[in-house]
């Protein structure tokens, strides 16, 4: 891995940065090149990267919502998939 995905704050990422951290993390897991101790360490890190897309995707769609509102269009929108 070129980056340590166990670094930083999560609630500091963007949600493109946390994306990618998200994907290292996968990517470890499914390779098995990290002992078990690391492994659930990193399948935790995961856990809370997912939770933090899932809440930067949800907060720029309120804010599409909100533009649309604004011009006078229909308002809606739907989850994204696998999030």
């Amino acid at each position: 891995m070129s980056e340590n995905p166990t670094a930083g704050p999560i609630d500091a990422m963007s949600f493109e940065e946390a994306m990618a951290a998200l994907e290292q993390v996968v990517g470890a897991l499914e390779r098995g090149e990290v002992p078990l101790e690391q492994s659930i360490a990193l399948y935790e890190r995961g856990a809370a990267l997912k939770a933090h897309c899932a809440k930067k995707l949800a907060e720029a769609e309120e804010k599409v919502e909100l533009i649309r509102a604004q011009e006078g269009r229909a308002v809606g929108t739907a989850l994204a998939e696998g999030m």
